[in-house]
């Protein structure tokens, strides 16, 4: 026979005790987005304290928490750092590649605690500003498509292009997933077949750029990706280089992501001098901006 419950309301655990929800803190840790996290929990790969995680479960600071039978690091770091890394192509996003293709995190540096968490992806072929943060909160909100974040891209395409195309490009073509078009369309010069062109989209769907120009017909042969928001690609941060962004560069991406500014860690003299070289943005991303003006 069992005991009668005579838990009083003082015995309920303080809203602290409780706990994070699971999904949640692994999204927050990078692992992925929170629906993401929620399927992951709903297939069974989560255990916490050896018990399999249900939708819902909530996790506290001392409990053993594992994906995939290996263990979760539960500690976030304390200090953010925000990464801006020029891309190379012919380079994956993901962290293991099956067909042992080179991924973009081998060549970031080592973390102490934490882990690298990619602010969104570019493809294969596509060259460009790529941002990584130790802050899963940070990346999960600059990718959430009410933030509306702008992504600019240098693009080369094969074909004729002419004012009617063009006009359809900005005022919006259906794709196979919806409707999609450029905000901003700008000349980039080149002659005859190959022409560049600046391009501007409010979000980060699947190959997006590529598959506009193919709906009129036309061939990418070159994508790069030269500004993210605020962040622009320095000219001289060459190809497969990353460069850690100062506090006040990570303010306006926090304030970009509209979330509250957190403190950037302490650089060593070195990283310092490192950083201060490539601190210009170069005369490209100015001009750009000055013809816009005009």
């Amino acid at each position: 026979m069992m005991a009668k419950n005579n838990r009083t309301s003082t015995d309920t655990p303080a809203p602290e005790e409780k706990g994070d929800k699971l999904h949640k803190v692994l999204a927050n840790l990078g692992w992925g987005s929170r629906r993401k996290m929620e399927q992951w929990i709903g297939e069974g790969r989560v255990t916490i304290d050896g018990a399999v995680a249900r939708l819902g479960d909530r996790v506290r600071a001392g409990q053993s928490v594992r994906l995939d039978g290996q263990p979760v690091d539960l500690e976030e770091a304390r200090e953010v750092r925000v990464l801006l890394y020029h891309k190379p192509v012919r380079e994956v996003c993901s962290r293991h590649d099956p067909e042992g293709r080179n991924t973009v995190f081998e060549r970031l540096p080592k973390l102490k605690s934490g882990r690298w968490i990619s602010v969104g992806r570019l493809d294969f072929n596509t060259s460009g500003v790529l941002l990584f943060t130790t802050d899963g909160a940070l990346a999960n909100a600059l990718m959430h498509p009410s933030n509306a974040i702008e992504r600019e891209y240098l693009v080369r395409v094969m074909g004729r292009v002419d004012d009617p195309m063009l006009e359809r490009l900005k005022s919006g073509v259906e794709l196979d997933d919806g409707p999609a078009r450029f905000s901003d369309i700008q000349e980039g010069g080149g002659e005859g077949i190959n022409r560049f062109f600046y391009v501007v989209l409010m979000e980060g769907r699947n190959r997006e750029v590529r598959r506009l120009w193919e709906s009129q017909g036309l061939t990418v042969s070159r994508l790069k990706r030269v500004r993210y928001g605020e962040v622009f690609l320095p000219s001289k941060l060459k190809k497969g280089q990353w460069l850690e962004l100062p506090q006040r560069d990570v303010d306006v991406i926090y304030e970009m992501a509209g979330l509250p500014a957190r403190e950037t860690v302490d650089l060593s003299k070195k990283e310092q001098e490192r950083r201060d070289r490539f601190a210009k943005k170069g005369q490209r991303a100015t001009g750009r901006r000055n013809r816009r003006q005009h």
